[in-house]
């Protein structure tokens, strides 16, 4: 049986060092936007966060970028504003050192979502990364866990481990998929009112890395 464990990205491994709204405004600050055209901008985003998204703003606004240099600039934005634990990337390679196969599993949009993980590294201590934007489906639809187990090369199975702190997407998607779960709690209580509730809870990935490794033989 493949030891396949598919792990969550925000808020799991990674975390913003400020809000989403303070890299925007910094972004526009940065390309001589006020305060009204950065709303406008945001509101934009909102609604679709793509480079057809600047494509349709940078002449009213302006903006002497093509479409994709402002895009590109903005995921970069938004990427350079992570930070991760050093512990946790250490306890993705002590699974992968154990013959565990580690994949991402995280909604959002692919270039973002891309751009933050090889800004924090994370792209060199996992074996494959599925995007929802990329794959065509989000958690918690049981599709895109089948996607992501078969771009880690393995096929869904019950022994397969979803790693993540959404009790919606990321615990009751796993229960829906027919795999078992365990809550990124950061040292808080269950409390979610969910059809499902997970395996194992722990504090922090290093901590789930702990509790599998010992599942699997190998002690801490």
């Amino acid at each position: 049986m493949p030891k396949l464990v598919l792990i969550d990205l925000d808020h799991t491994l990674i975390e913003r060092k400020v809000p989403v709204a303070d890299t925007l405004t910094r972004f526009c600050v940065a390309r001589g936007l006020d305060e009204d055209a950065t709303r406008r901008v945001a509101a934009a985003l909102k609604e679709h966060t793509g480079p057809r998204t600047f494509a349709a703003l940078r002449e009213p606004l302006g903006l002497a970028e093509s479409a994709g240099e402002l895009w590109a600039g903005y995921v970069a934005a938004l990427a350079a504003d992570v930070t991760h634990e050093p512990a946790d990337l250490t306890g993705l390679d002590r699974l992968r050192a154990a013959g565990w196969t580690v994949g991402i599993l995280s909604n959002g949009v692919t270039d973002v979502q891309r751009a933050k993980i090889v800004s924090a590294g994370i792209h060199h201590h996992v074996d494959a990364v599925c995007i929802s934007e990329e794959a065509g489906a989000r958690k918690p639809d049981p599709e895109v866990f089948r996607i992501a187990a078969e771009r880690c090369g393995h096929p869904l199975t019950p022994a397969t481990w979803m790693v993540g702190n959404n009790p919606a997407t990321d615990i009751t998607g796993a229960t829906a998929a027919g795999i078992r779960s365990l809550w990124i709690s950061a040292g808080h209580p269950w409390t979610a009112d969910q059809p499902a509730t997970p395996d194992h809870a722990t504090a922090d990935v290093a901590g789930a890395a702990d509790y599998l490794l010992e599942l699997d033989g190998h002690r801490a």
